[in-house]
């Protein structure tokens, strides 16, 4: 910061101090600072407490509690030379307390503090007045959780900075201002700086995370249609298999998955009905922790391909590379199309019956590379 000395046309640079040095504190200094003029935080704000304490069941103090120009709760602390560890965990949870307080609880606190501070104000009219409402029973106070924070330190440790970057991006509103003391040898200066969020991207920031919680939202609701969607499917293949007489999947309830499996009465092996939006599939998985038995066992089926197929009746998909080989056979449907499910569930029904014939003979020789010693 410099000092522009204008008899000269120059600038003088102030040295930056420390508060500890320049012998102020936070309660009796910095504190009165912003209680006396908070719009040096960049915005109008309305204190109504210091040394907030109307919290139950705890002794504990917060150092300033304001209203913003919507009427929003802010929580202000404020530290010295060093932000410290756990700043953000204190205010969060002073946030988390102020989030029960009424208007009445509000405007009471705030009439203690001007009996003592400004005796003969009214809090209610100063209130009304701060938020351009001609009665205090149009004003809206501390609705909902969107209780703000604002910190102000000389320094803000990176764990601090990180924490609050992360908890702005999840919707939780919260500022930095770093305050620097500055000295000409003569008088003493004080710098009020926003470094988080930066306020030239501050809106962008909000709309970006805003934006994500929408996508976020929109996704979870897309997720969970889609989940009930796959049940009620599964339900209407199941009834198909049953009624065409197949036990292979009997023990299998509905499922929320895109796939269905069901045991070949080896560990690994397993019979599934997969779904996709424009397939239908049916297939035999290998699937133990073993990689070298599965590649054995899709080898073995390999060299009795022509067998296994004749007995299917069509050739199936061979997929070797992948740590756990399948052999599937499928056909294109329109799976959302509820109209074609009991035609899925037919041909379901069909092909998992041929599936069954066409391996049931092959499964009993993979044990030999499930578990080579015979144990």
């Amino acid at each position: 910061m410099y000092k522009i000395q204008n008899e000269t046309n120059r600038i003088v640079k102030l040295q930056e101090m420390s508060f500890s040095d320049l012998g102020f504190s936070e309660r009796n200094h910095l504190q009165e600072w912003l209680a006396n003029q908070p719009d040096a935080l960049g915005e109008k704000l309305l204190v109504i407490q210091k040394e907030f304490d109307g919290f139950q069941e705890t002794r504990e103090r917060l150092d300033l509690l304001a209203i913003d120009a919507a009427g929003k709760l802010v929580i202000i602390e404020n530290k010295l030379d060093d932000s410290g560890r756990d700043v953000v965990w204190q205010a969060i949870k002073y946030a988390s307390y102020c989030s029960t307080l009424s208007k009445t609880e509000v405007a009471d606190s705030f009439q203690a503090y001007l009996n003592k501070e400004m005796p003969g104000q009214d809090a209610r009219a100063l209130i009304c007045e701060f938020l351009g409402k001609d009665d205090f029973d149009d004003v809206v106070i501390n609705a909902g959780d969107d209780q703000r924070i604002i910190l102000v330190a000389a320094n803000f440790r990176k764990e601090v900075t990180s924490t609050v970057l992360w908890l702005t991006k999840r919707g939780v509103s919260m500022k930095c201002f770093r305050a620097t003391p500055y000295s000409d040898g003569v008088q003493t200066f004080l710098d009020l700086e926003q470094i988080l969020p930066v306020p030239e991207i501050e809106n962008f920031m909000i709309k970006v995370a805003k934006k994500e919680v929408e996508q976020q939202q929109s996704a979870e609701r897309g997720q969970a249609k889609r989940q009930i969607m796959m049940t009620e499917f599964w339900r209407v293949a199941l009834e198909a298999l049953g009624a065409a007489g197949l036990s292979l999947f009997a023990k299998v309830r509905p499922s929320k998955d895109q796939f269905l499996t069901t045991g070949a009465k080896i560990t690994g092996v397993a019979y599934f009905m997969f779904f996709t939006s424009k397939s239908i599939r049916v297939g035999l998985g290998l699937g133990t922790s073993s990689v070298e038995a599965n590649k054995a066992m899709f080898d073995y089926l390999w060299a009795r391909k022509s067998s296994i197929e004749g007995t299917f009746g069509a050739e199936f998909i061979w997929q070797r590379d992948l740590k756990q080989p399948i052999i599937k056979f499928e056909t294109p449907f329109d799976g959302l199309d509820r109209g074609q499910w009991p035609a899925m569930g037919e041909w379901l029904a069909e092909h998992i019956g041929k599936l069954e014939r066409a391996f049931s003979n092959e499964i009993p020789a993979l044990r030999q590379f499930v578990n080579p010693q015979g144990q």
